[in-house]
């Protein structure tokens, strides 16, 4: 089987898009998945390909000469106040470059409201042929499959679909019984990661290892092959931030390291 693998933002996240596209066709993957969409967060660094040139001619130049494509974009949040027209530029910027999808995740608990707003960025990004793909985090506003599941069905729009993230699904308590009643056609791709048994009580220690201290596939206690099983074949995105490897090992070297143990890992566990 020919799986198709992602080098995911998080993973990598001190790397603009044309470093991330050579190291990510150094270590073998198919695809990258990039960060256009500036968030302001702490120390994040802005590789907004729509306002900067020079870097979107970069990455433009990066994926002709290594075959790489974008497979998504990242992170066209629902919040409160949203203009989601802001968005637009990233949009087109990524879609020029090949893009499939972009990634969304909704952190208001108004839901009247993010429902009309995520049904406007579907909207917006059918323009640029692009799927949005909503996200369930464990510490945002829509948190599991159930409440993704019914703002697909409000929207009803024929570009939108979900995205699992195993440490997110693990940690949202989902069932796996869940993910049998979800339409197949919703699947684009989804984040691949272990995590440790013990699942924080707070949101600092949810943050903590979603950002700074995910694991290799098979080196935790998460069940990836099981989730894995109750999809249809799609792009794995190798979500795994890691901190310290990144310190110990360098960024190339942990992207590597991703692929090798995901792919082995799929390989002894998948049926």
């Amino acid at each position: 089987m020919s799986r198709k693998f992602s080098l995911a933002h998080l993973t990598v996240l001190g790397c603009p898009p044309p470093e991330m596209t050579y190291i990510a066709s150094m270590a073998g993957y198919d695809y990258v998945s990039i960060r256009p969409i500036y968030m302001g967060l702490p120390g994040e660094p802005n590789y907004d390909i729509s306002t900067n040139k020079n870097m979107y001619e970069q990455t433009k130049r990066a994926l002709d000469e290594t075959g790489i494509e974008i497979h998504d974009i990242e992170l066209a949040r629902i919040y409160d106040n949203v203009n989601i027209k802001d968005y637009e530029g990233a949009f087109e910027a990524s879609a020029k470059l090949g893009a499939k999808s972009v990634l969304s995740s909704i952190w208001t608990d108004n839901k009247s409201f993010y429902i009309e707003k995520f049904g406007e960025l579907c909207e917006l990004a059918h323009q640029y042929e692009l799927n949005v793909d909503l996200e369930f985090v464990t510490w945002a506003g829509v948190k599991d499959l159930k409440e993704t599941k019914e703002v697909l069905e409000a929207v009803n729009k024929s570009n939108a679909g979900i995205m699992i993230d195993t440490l997110h699904f693990n940690r949202s308590r989902v069932k796996l019984q869940e993910l049998e009643k979800i339409p197949k056609k919703w699947f684009h791709f989804a984040h691949l990661c272990d995590g440790p048994e013990e699942i924080p009580e707070t949101k600092e220690g949810l943050i903590h290892t979603g950002r700074d201290e995910r694991f290799y596939p098979g080196e935790g206690s998460i069940n990836i092959a099981e989730i894995v099983n109750k999809m249809p074949e799609i792009v794995y995105s190798l979500e795994i931030p890691h901190l310290k490897r990144v310190e110990e090992f360098g960024y190339a070297e942990h992207a590597r390291r991703c692929l090798e143990r995901t792919k082995n890992y799929l390989n002894r566990n998948l049926d």
